[in-house]
């Protein structure tokens, strides 16, 4: 497809378009002649997965490139958040799979990291891949492991009773919920909504719903820390 065609399909008019090619989030265009690009599908989905990463998590244009080489965004615990950037640089690098973070370059900010990405793999939370740069992990298994790199720096570690092993049970508390919420959504949108409003629904709602059940979480926590007391 020519530009006029990836305006209209994308809703977003080519200086933009032109802006994110400058900055590197969109994968290069194939050349028909000398002054004469094609755009194909994957510049539709990586334009769609630019504009929710601005508009639904609040991320700048500098902020999705800092990501996507590998820079840690500092204040930003949204799993949908790293699931959206492994989706845009899949796309941006022509690959199926997505990319990786080498745990060489997270222990640099998180010094623990290969000892609890470790552990998380033996808990069965993640997986870590060899890649030409040693061991390495998606970016949403990167971000467990800085996630918890934080919680240490709040003085849960080892010496004082709080090893990466303890939190084994959060593996099968996230697969029971994910069970339940599958076959509720899957229950009562039977025969009633397509594939692409569900798609558009569950975009918007699993993001809130993490917010939604980590407010359950605190409450009742609170609830049972009153109760030992």
């Amino acid at each position: 497809m020519k530009m006029r065609e990836l305006e209209q399909r994308t809703g977003v008019n080519r200086e933009v378009i032109r802006i994110l090619f400058r900055k590197g989030l969109l994968p290069d265009p194939s050349r028909s002649a000398r002054n004469a690009s094609d755009y194909d599908e994957n510049h539709v989905r990586a334009i769609a997965a630019v504009r929710r990463l601005q508009q639904q998590d609040r991320l700048t244009l500098d902020e999705i490139k800092q990501a996507m080489a590998g820079e840690q965004l500092h204040g930003r615990n949204e799993a949908s958040v790293y699931h959206r950037l492994d989706e845009l640089l899949a796309i941006r690098m022509g690959i199926e799979q997505s990319p990786v973070v080498s745990l060489a370059n997270l222990q640099k900010h998180t010094p623990a990291a290969e000892r609890d990405a470790r552990a998380f793999e033996a808990m069965g939370m993640l997986e870590i891949v060899e890649t030409a740069d040693g061991p390495s992990l998606s970016l949403g298994d990167a971000r467990l492991v800085e996630i918890w790199g934080r919680i240490r720096e709040a003085g849960f570690v080892e010496e004082t009773g709080f090893p990466p092993e303890n939190i084994a049970f959060y593996r099968e508390a996230a697969e029971l919920v994910a069970r339940h919420e599958a076959s509720v959504f899957l229950s009562g949108s039977a025969g009633q909504i397509s594939d692409e409003q569900g798609a558009a629904m569950l975009h918007v709602a699993l993001p809130l719903m993490l917010d939604f059940f980590g407010l359950l979480r605190i409450k009742a926590f609170m609830r049972n820390i009153h109760v030992q007391d």
